[in-house]
């Protein structure tokens, strides 16, 4: 997959994180799309690292996805944790 796919799987693990997990987040959806790209870069690399589990060069392997909304919804925590409720 190329750099396109990563960014478009991105922006849907991060709206799947999001619906997985709602309330109000600190960066919006600005901070959430952005959570959702990052979150599918880790969680892929990990996958691949410590998994041993090779990035398809499709775009519809599952193991990629929950890989993908995986690293979203830590980083989405993550961010939760560190940064709270700032939205009053």
């Amino acid at each position: 997959m190329g750099i396109i796919s990563w960014i478009v799987l991105g922006l849907l693990a991060g709206a799947i994180a999001k619906f997985l997990l709602p309330g109000r987040d600190p960066g919006g959806l600005v901070g959430t799309t952005l959570i959702g790209i990052a979150g599918s870069f880790i969680g892929g690399w990990l996958s691949a690292k410590f998994l041993h589990r090779p990035i398809a060069h499709n775009f519809f392997d599952l193991a990629t996805w929950v890989a993908a909304v995986a690293g979203a919804l830590v980083l989405l925590i993550v961010y939760r944790l560190l940064f709270g409720n700032s939205r009053n």
